[in-house]
């Protein structure tokens, strides 16, 4: 196999550097989960230090090679894809805790280490790291920067912003910038710690991250509430929202649960129902337990829950939560095309709606799985390949019906990508949620980092 020149240009520049032209790395490490682009890097490089991505992203800007930084690549946005010659900067090997601080109560890690990592790493120390989500065993923290991830319990903990104390950031031409300082208050000019969080590997390589910690929550209670229908999940969210600390409050339908079943989960009900709930809230004591069976009791008697259960122990919560959890595994083979969007909560009983009858009469023949983090108004929208359909033609018509749901955000002043990020998938409909000055001005601050354009070209917008 012939090697490319540039790639010899580059190990003479970066001694040490790991590097990787072998096909299977190159398929490997070239596509993230939404497996629509074939990819086709130049090459993988595995940096083990700041010193050494520096020195990468260098020769990439003096060389004019487009990177593509990867983490766990767990991504559905096309956002970590490499299908034009790129060279992918992974930072797996970059996974390490860097340090404790007991005072300021922070947790100092290289990008990419796992979510669950950060999890056991915090409860070492009797603490937690409250962002959680179902890919939390393969998603790198990195990664969850990039893209801002929220997860099942933004309601009580906000996305991963909040969380983000400091960061080290590497630069389109390979200057080191720490933004942030973990301060808990600096009114010291522009914030470009937050200006790089979610901004999805376009203003810089975040290369270490300062994360803060926080005390475990207290003790909860899980519930899987069946519904009859879709126009009372509101008013079942708003009963239990009035007399609980919510800790998550989940959607999904009978066809997502369907999968997770068939995928190796276990259904508790008897029969099957078009909607579920999993709710998880304060259980400190006896009076917040008996609150949380006088919500259900109120929406029983109201018609609005027809079944539920109450789990008993640790095993059955989680048991309950892989109904949820496991959907996006489950429905994995089918290749589905994923619309993540988001509205102000009080839009959505209007938006639920409206996009309910949207993609009821422009998906007549596709199977549409939904769930969502409804106490946060995102909603996630998995349209799946029949089998048998080409790609072409079915990309085509979910990109159409995309175009449509993206004008009826617009009008109910939503987000096409609530925590996906804009990628390659939702760059056509950018202008739904961003005006044109707004884009411009990101443009510009994207040149102000990457004056080449280097770090991750054609995402987000060309």
């Amino acid at each position: 196999m012939t090697t490319d020149p540039r790639l010899d240009s580059l190990r003479q520049a970066v001694p040490g550097l790991r590097l990787s032209a072998e096909p299977g790395d190159l398929e490997h490490y070239g596509r993230d989960w939404t497996r629509r682009w074939t990819p086709a890097p130049l090459a993988i490089a595995w940096p083990e230090d700041i010193a050494q991505v520096q020195a990468v992203v260098r020769w990439a800007h003096e060389a004019r090679v487009a990177l593509v930084p990867s983490g766990g690549r767990t991504g559905l946005s096309g956002g970590a894809v490499a299908a034009n010659g790129e060279l992918v900067v992974s930072l797996e090997r970059m996974n390490r805790v860097l340090g404790f601080d007991p005072v300021d109560r922070t947790l100092t890690v290289q990008p990419g280490i796992a979510l669950q990592a950060v999890h056991e790493a915090a409860a070492a120390h009797g603490l937690v790291y409250p962002v959680d989500f179902g890919a939390r065993g393969s998603c790198s923290i990195g990664g969850n920067i990039a893209t801002n991830a929220g997860g099942i319990r933004v309601i009580r903990y906000g996305n991963t912003r909040e969380w983000i104390a400091g960061l080290t950031l590497v630069t389109g031409t390979g200057e080191r910038i720490e933004a942030g300082r973990a301060l808990v208050k600096n009114s010291s000019g522009y914030d470009l710690r937050h200006l790089a969080i979610g901004a999805e590997g376009t203003l810089g390589i975040v290369v270490e991250a300062v994360l803060r910690l926080t005390d475990p929550p207290p003790p909860a209670q899980t519930m899987l509430l069946a519904l009859p229908s879709f126009e009372v999940l509101m008013q079942v969210f708003d009963a239990f929202r009035a007399r609980l600390r919510l800790q998550a409050f989940e959607f999904l339908t009978d066809l997502g649960l369907a999968h997770v079943v068939a995928h190796g989960g276990t259904d508790p009900f008897d029969i099957r129902h078009p909607y579920y709930v999993v709710v998880e809230f304060d259980a400190v004591d006896e009076a917040q337990q008996a609150a949380g069976l006088a919500a259900f009791e109120q929406c029983a008697e109201a018609g609005w829950i027809v079944d539920g259960v109450i789990a008993q122990s640790q095993a059955q919560s989680e048991q309950l939560w892989r109904l949820r959890e496991g959907i996006t595994e489950a429905v994995a083979r089918y290749r589905p095309y994923k619309n993540d969007v988001s509205v102000r909560i009080g839009a959505m009983p209007a938006f639920l709606a409206a996009a309910q009858a949207l993609l009821g009469e422009a998906y007549p023949d596709f199977e549409v799985v939904w769930f969502g983090h409804i106490g946060d108004g995102n909603l996630h929208i998995n349209v799946l390949q029949p089998d048998g359909l080409d790609d072409d033609t079915f990309m085509r018509q979910c990109a159409h019906v995309t175009e449509l749901l993206a004008g009826l955000l617009r009008e109910h002043g939503g987000s096409i990508s609530a925590e996906h990020g804009i990628g390659l998938v939702k760059k056509p409909y950018l202008d739904s949620t961003r005006s044109a000055a707004e884009i411009a001005l990101m443009r510009g601050i994207r040149t102000a980092f990457d004056p080449a354009g280097i770090l991750n070209p054609g995402k987000v917008f060309d």
